[in-house]
């Protein structure tokens, strides 16, 4: 009989018992033959049980969208008096063929989308499980007792959901992957004590049982529970313990996969989230792991040759350019960058590649054309399935199968719905295959550097190593035989060493382009040795060809590169994205990327200090390669610089005022409007000057009116000693040494009275001290301090004593002997210029000299022109100074000039590891200038003649 024919005598048979269930011209009257001709499970149901429609149609559930909870209640209701476990089965079982009726019409009348499709069937699926589990750990715990652990808390099971279950993407027809644990082990309680082991496989068995058991009703869900530890082999039920203990050491890498869409879906939600923070390392690796894609490949490789083995090109979920190529490639990004970004911790495929494209990984018209494919493919296998609630994903061969599902999907024909479905299957193998194709560059293993780096006999070494560049091929050799010889090479294991062997040729490649490539290729080869027993980013120079280029770029600019990532290999991350590398971030960006890596931290110190350090190590290598390679201008690396550290600095200031008051409590009875604290930068922090390896100038000052006053907690502290402890905690934070090093070395000597006065200093002790006992050398610093972090009313108080105190009037004489002695006590000290060096910093005509012109000139007037104190940075001040009119000539424009051009050097000379120092023979007629006019200012009062006043 054919389908319509068939399809004719069901319309004929419902209309002979359906009575009034249906309203007559309603819509769900109106969609009938179309629901029914496209599901032969739907019209069979609603002819064996025409109640069924029946109730959806009264209760008004067929035509309205289920909000969160309401498949829930509805279940809840129908086991509320269940009795046993064979009436729990029939119960669940036709709960779940009428809810499948309801989201089956719903989606082949285009009343829910497919978004709604995939949720509605997920929390069909979560409250079977949930619900069926209560009821049964119920029974189960009234007859043998209820399983503790050994401090006697009651033990309850989670129910993990993997795959589809797990994402929330369930199918029409899909079965459930299912993970059985609980967290202790112990035993019941009742009268013959039963481990917990044995409670939870049997509370386990049961489950299984009501689910997947086919009865008369039919089945509830098919489980699948081979994604557990070990296996078939492996215990139903697993402790905790027991997890963790197999995903460390015993899980393969396509476990890894796996678990990425797992989720708690049932039984103790609290323990639940316990085990997905325990078993999270495993699934996502702090560094961004490119191991992943060789692995990730293995598995495309073996998949894709048992489908051709079978024969399945019509498979849409297996087949090529089927729904598993687009979720290995937003997984594949999981796997990578999932542990450094945890934006990419989520579950969904949409959600996944959507948050791709928006990072940039993948281009967005390819996004795109994913999740087009992706909508289209899952709305195919749904409409294929729901023909008889069959586990199939194959597309149908005969005619009449065909017709049907072309119309389901809004074609008129097959073969137009056949075009439509192969160009979206086109495009997803395209992408599928340009990610997981393998990496470009020099890989043939019979290449002569190859031969090079094997020892292979007939290969010329000094012919090959002179064609790739290198013109002392005889020391290139020396080099590699040592490294070849090293501990780190020779400890490798057969997968680390066979990645080394791949790799060393396209590095002499790459270095041989390089203009001094031997000693490129030393500083790189430092790098190898220490990262070589760390297959991972063996993995990321082999995984990405531009990774390699962009190291022996930036070693080849300046060694500093080569030390940062000795310190902390972790870099090796930031060169994966060039357009990242080389673009540093403002303030506003700084600021979201260090909440988003401290949020995931969870408000673990530890971890919080770890990723703090990563931040600032990151961004001050993006400030760096920008430098070296002129992406940004010179004269605005400081800014960038400055911007990194105050971020740190607001954070750090935000963890350890959390910390602090979270023992003791708030300060009461302060002046401030939020924690009555302020870091205050000095120095190049303060003037916006920062360097490369710039320490941090800092004075901490507290809001604190009352002596007597102490904070609200329960271990209350007195509020000075309470700062006291911030202030400690703060410069603990900062300077004590973690697996990525300091965030910054801190010094603290400009607080009033230096070493010897307090860490933190009230506002009244800061102004009297600033208004009686400062030196003049420290009204100099004064005026490059501005506010860095904490509360914004302390900021405002310091600033109007700052500005107080800086304008006042001074004696002009006095002032300039007391800068000309400290500059050349300063000198006396700190000059390291010799014969052959000019020291920048320090010495005659170089840059102290123009920040004392520059201090002087602020001292000098600022009482007369306030405009002096609106900045901190030396470049405004003197172009202050030049639109004051209060230097001759083009003076102050001159200093400017000049003071860029020391700073570009000094800059220049940290990153090549010769900080401060230029050659004697160097920028001799910028000093000279420097020297006359330092003359002229400071060390000849009687030759100005007040000419500016």
């Amino acid at each position: 009989m054919s389908q319509q024919a068939r399809l004719a005598r069901q319309l004929s048979e419902w209309s002979d018992v359906s009575g009034a269930l249906v309203p007559p011209g309603s819509a769900v009257e109106t969609s009938l033959p179309e629901v029914w001709a496209a599901s032969e499970f739907v019209a069979g149901i609603c002819l064996r049980e025409p109640g069924v429609l029946g109730g959806l149609v009264s209760s008004g559930s067929l035509e309205r969208t289920f909000g969160p909870g309401d498949t829930g209640t509805l279940l809840a209701d129908v086991l509320a008096d269940v009795s046993g476990e064979d009436e729990l089965a029939s119960r669940l079982r036709r709960f779940r063929n009428q809810q499948m009726v309801r989201i089956i019409w719903r989606d082949i009348c285009g009343w829910a989308d497919l978004d709604e499709t995939l949720e509605d069937l997920t929390a069909l699926a979560d409250e079977c499980i949930g619900q069926a589990l209560e009821k049964h750990y119920g029974w189960l715990a009234a007859s043998v007792g209820v399983p503790r652990n050994s401090a006697g808390e009651a033990q309850q099971m989670v129910v993990l959901g993997m795959g589809k279950l797990g994402a929330r993407e369930l199918n029409l027809s899909s079965d459930i992957d299912l993970i059985f644990a609980f967290p202790d082990a112990g035993e019941t309680d009742g009268r013959r004590a039963l481990s917990n082991e044995q409670f939870f496989t049997r509370l386990g068995q049961k489950l299984n049982k009501s689910l997947n058991t086919q009865t008369a009703d039919g089945f509830v869900f098919r489980v699948d529970m081979r994604l557990r530890p070990f296996g078939e082999s492996g215990p139903l039920a697993a402790s905790f313990d027991f997890m963790e203990t197999y995903y460390q050491s015993q899980a393969r890498e396509w476990e890894r996969y796996a678990m990425i869409k797992a989720r708690p879906v049932a039984g103790d939600r609290e323990a639940g989230a316990e085990l997905m923070a325990m078993l999270r390392p495993f699934v996502y690796r702090r560094y961004i792991d490119f191991g992943a894609v060789e692995s990730l490949r293995e598995m495309k490789r073996m998949i894709s040759a048992n489908l051709y083995d079978k024969g399945m090109d019509a498979n849409v979920k297996l087949g090529p350019g089927g729904i598993r190529e687009i979720e290995f490639i937003g997984q594949a990004f999981q796997l990578i960058r999932g542990g450094r970004d945890t934006d990419l911790q989520v579950r969904p495929i949409q959600k996944v590649l959507t948050r791709l494209g928006a990072k940039g990984l993948i281009p967005r018209p390819d996004v795109e054309e994913l999740l087009s494919a992706y909508r289209f493919l899952r709305l195919t296998e749904n409409r294929i399935q729901a023909w008889q609630d069959k586990q199939t994903h194959l597309l149908p061969e005969d005619d009449e199968g065909r017709v049907r599902l072309a119309r389901t999907m809004g074609f008129d024909d097959w073969a137009t719905f056949s075009e439509t479905l192969a160009a979206h299957r086109r495009r997803v193998q395209k992408h599928f295959e340009q990610l997981f194709a393998g990496p470009d560059g020099e890989e043939d293993a019979e290449s002569p550097l190859a031969g090079v780096w094997l020892q292979r006999p007939e290969v010329s070494v000094v012919e090959a190593l002179v064609s790739a560049g290198f013109d002392e091929p005889e020391a290139v050799t020396e080099l590699l035989g040592r490294f070849r010889e090293s501990r780190g090479v020779r400890a490798l294991g057969n997968r680390g060493r066979e990645r080394m062997n791949r790799l060393m040729p396209r590095i002499l490649a790459e270095v041989g382009t390089a203009e001094a490539p031997l000693a490129v290729l030393e500083q790189v080869i430092r790098i190898l040795e220490a990262v070589a027993q760390r297959t991972a980013y063996l993995d990321l120079l082999g995984e990405n060809p531009q990774v390699l280029t962009q190291l022996v770029r930036l070693v080849a600019a300046s060694p500093w590169f080569a030390d940062q990532i000795l310190r902390q290999p972790v870099l090796l991350d930031e060169l994966v994205d060039p357009r990242a590398l080389y673009a540093p971030l403002d303030r506003d960006s700084l600021r979201r990327q260090l909440d988003e890596l401290l949020a995931s931290a969870e408000n673990d110190l530890e971890q919080e200090m770890e990723r703090l350090r990563q931040f600032a190590s990151t961004n001050r290598l993006r400030v760096a390669a920008a430098d070296v390679t002129g992406a940004v201008p010179l004269m605005v690396v400081s800014d960038y610089l400055t911007d990194i550290a105050q971020v740190a600095l607001e954070a750090a200031t935000r963890m350890a005022w959390r910390d602090v008051s979270a023992r003791h409590g708030c300060p009461q009875g302060i002046e401030g409007a939020d924690t009555g604290f302020a870091v205050v930068g000095y120095g190049k922090l303060g003037g916006i000057e920062l360097g490369y390896g710039s320490d941090l100038d800092l004075v901490f000052l507290h809001g604190n009116r009352d002596a007597n006053a102490m904070t609200d907690g329960k271990r209350p502290l007195p509020n000075d000693v309470f700062y006291a402890r911030l202030g400690q905690r703060l410069v603990f934070i900062l300077t004590t040494r973690t697996p990525s090093g300091i965030v910054y070395e801190v010094d603290m000597r400009l607080r009033p009275n230096g070493n010897a006065g307090m860490l933190v200093t009230s506002l009244p002790t800061f102004e009297h001290y600033q208004e009686h006992d400062a030196w003049t050398w420290e009204h100099q610093a004064l005026i490059r301090a501005r506010f860095v972090a904490g509360d914004p009313a302390i900021a405002a108080r310091f600033e109007a004593v700052r500005r107080h105190v800086l304008s006042r009037p001074r004696d002009e004489d006095a002032l300039r002997t007391e800068v000309r002695e400290m500059r050349e006590k300063m000198r006396a000290t700190l000059d390291k210029s010799s014969e052959t060096d000019f020291d920048l910093k320090q010495g005659r005509g170089g840059i102290t000299d123009i920040e004392f012109m520059v201090q002087f000139c602020v001292l000098r007037w600022a009482h007369r022109h306030p405009e002096l104190l609106e900045w901190t940075d030396n470049i405004r001040l003197l172009e202050t100074l030049a639109r004051l009119d209060l230097l001759e000539g083009h003076a102050a424009d001159q200093l400017a000039n000049m003071y860029r051009v020391f700073r570009a050097a000094y800059h220049r000379d940290a990153l090549r590891e010769r900080p401060g120092l230029i050659a004697a023979s160097d920028m001799v007629e910028e000093r000279r200038m420097v020297r006359e006019m330092w003359h002229e200012m400071i060390q000849e009062p009687e030759a100005e003649g007040g000419t500016a006043d």
